[in-house]
């Protein structure tokens, strides 16, 4: 398994991530430590999960999949073999402390809660997972519009964020800083500020990444590049559509649109890309979501790829990925499809 440095921390993480936001939902505790055991198995040592999951989240399952990790750790003792990811909510979460924003008092009950959860005495990465500005992420859920934003109140937050995780760091409970959902200008406060009053500095970004949605080849690989802020991307499979089990309106029993009756992601658009991604991965003899990890992992500035699954046969064909080198013939079809779907999600 391939290792690549975390930012500046000196820390390697595999280029897979497991993912595990189904665990509590979807997949039941066993589900989630087999799939924990055969990620080891096969070399991953890094695992990423959220306050929020599993998803979709609720009052029931919140925090449900952190507990599923924490048994595992508890039953094994091998805590120590994880570099382990979380992340605090953005805010906007009626029954995460009453839908308020990340800020000092939040970032405390958040990871104090976490880390209770999982088990353990220290979070490796502890992510923001979203803005608590309005941003442009997750389609409508949130409503990006930076012209109602004031200015002063967005730097304070990432400030007081910022000198918050400081203080976390010093007293051990997390290792290190990164965001989720974030944009250039974002990113570049966070690195700012960081800087002016030597705080805790970004190590990644977890952002979405696929076929489908590729704007972070544009202005985040240049700060990625120049930054030493990786990639950690998610959904590399567009939440399955590049399987191509959704093509011509099927909905899979079992499947993420069946489970949470409706998928933004599938659309008059997509269908038609995503048809043509498959039928590229036929004609090269290729399983199609190995092509789209394989894609993923090929990028530059991928620190890592966090694919989740909800049963150990998609897990070992996710890792399957690995095993593939796209030829610069296919890469110049991908190319080829893209100009032609740049943007279908």
């Amino acid at each position: 398994m391939k290792l690549k440095p975390l930012g500046r921390t000196g820390l390697n993480v595999t280029e897979i991530c497991l993912g595990t936001m189904t665990w509590g939902s979807q997949n039941t505790e066993a589900e989630g430590h087999i799939q924990i055991d055969h990620a080891l198995e096969r070399g991953i040592n890094f695992m990423d999960t959220a306050e929020l999951y599993a998803v979709p989240g609720s009052p029931k399952t919140s925090g449900r999949t952190e507990e599923i990790i924490g048994t595992w750790f508890n039953k094994t003792g091998k805590r120590d073999q994880w570099i382990l990811a979380s992340k605090i909510a953005g805010g906007g979460v009626p029954f995460l402390r009453e839908g308020g924003r990340s800020d000092a008092a939040n970032l405390r009950a958040a990871v104090d809660g976490s880390l209770k959860r999982l088990q353990t005495d220290y979070i490796d990465l502890y992510q923001i997972h979203w803005p608590s500005r309005g941003h442009f992420h997750f389609e409508g859920y949130w409503v990006y519009s930076p012209l109602k934003q004031n200015t002063a109140d967005v730097l304070a937050n990432i400030q007081d964020q910022l000198e918050t995780l400081g203080d976390l760091v010093k007293q051990g409970k997390i290792r290190h800083v990164g965001v989720s959902n974030e944009t250039t200008w974002g990113i570049a406060q966070w690195l700012r500020i960081a800087e002016q009053h030597n705080l805790p500095r970004l190590v990644s970004v977890q952002n979405e990444y696929s076929l489908l949605r590729r704007q972070f080849d544009q202005d985040l690989a240049e700060l990625s590049h120049h930054e030493q802020v990786g990639l950690l991307a998610y959904s590399p499979l567009a939440a399955g559509l590049l399987t191509g089990k959704y093509l011509g309106g099927t909905i899979p029993a079992g499947s993420r649109a069946e489970y949470q009756k409706g998928l933004w992601r599938l659309n008059d658009y997509s269908e038609v890309a995503v048809r043509a991604y498959v039928e590229l991965a036929a004609t090269h003899g290729l399983d199609p979501a190995q092509m789209a990890i394989a894609f993923c992992l090929a990028r530059p500035f991928v620190t890592s790829v966090i694919v989740g699954a909800t049963s150990l046969d998609q897990l070992r064909t996710d890792l399957g990925g690995l095993d593939i080198t796209l030829s610069p013939e296919l890469l110049a079809e991908i190319e080829q499809l893209h100009r032609r779907f740049p943007r279908v999600l």
